[in-house]
């Protein structure tokens, strides 16, 4: 492993853990094994690396996941969907962790502005899924917004009960989470 990859993989595993703001460069450094000033060659400061795993981590997560697509049937889209966010999590679980947190954090972090895009490009792409399964779903119309949501915000849980060792994320409970979901929006 590079210095830049160990520094990206040490950092979102003590922002995963600590919460970004309690982690200094120093702690950073630290794990790595480097200096700060190789740091800061490479990223110029915490927030640029914080920016750089985001580039890279999400890219990665969306190649992986995000590769949503309507194809005139959305309860078996929505299943392979969650099934792939569903393994992902179990495979990067720092950063499924580390985004989690972020996310879900107030605003007014000082990180906030850095997961921004990453959060909105999230929801977008579930949005422009929704949106094409509206065409042939008259009832889905004009609610694309709120499924997005819903539906990220259903998965998140599970993944947050993983990550606290209460379930497991499983073929079978994608299926069961992405028909509970389904029936929530053909109702």
């Amino acid at each position: 492993m590079d210095n830049k990859t160990s520094i990206i993989e040490c950092a979102i595993k003590l922002f995963a853990s600590k919460g970004y703001d309690a982690v200094s460069v120093q702690e950073i450094t630290n794990a790595a094994n480097i200096t700060k000033p190789t740091l800061y060659y490479y990223f110029g400061s915490k927030e640029g690396l914080l920016q750089e795993i985001i580039k890279v981590k999400f890219e990665n997560m969306k190649s992986k996941v995000y590769d949503i697509k309507y194809n005139r049937d959305v309860p078996l889209s929505l299943y392979k969907f969650i099934k792939e966010y569903f393994y992902y999590a179990k495979q990067d679980i720092y950063f499924c962790k580390m985004k989690l947190s972020m996310m879900y954090s107030f605003t007014e972090n000082n990180y906030y502005y850095i997961i921004e895009n990453m959060v909105r490009e999230e929801a977008s792409i579930l949005e422009n899924f929704f949106i094409s399964a509206a065409e042939d779903n008259g009832n889905m119309k004009g609610r694309h917004k709120e499924y997005a949501a819903s539906l990220l915000g259903m998965i998140n849980s599970y993944v947050g009960l993983f990550f606290a060792n209460s379930i497991d994320l499983t073929e079978d409970l994608a299926f069961k989470v992405s028909h509970q979901f389904m029936h929530g929006i053909f109702s």
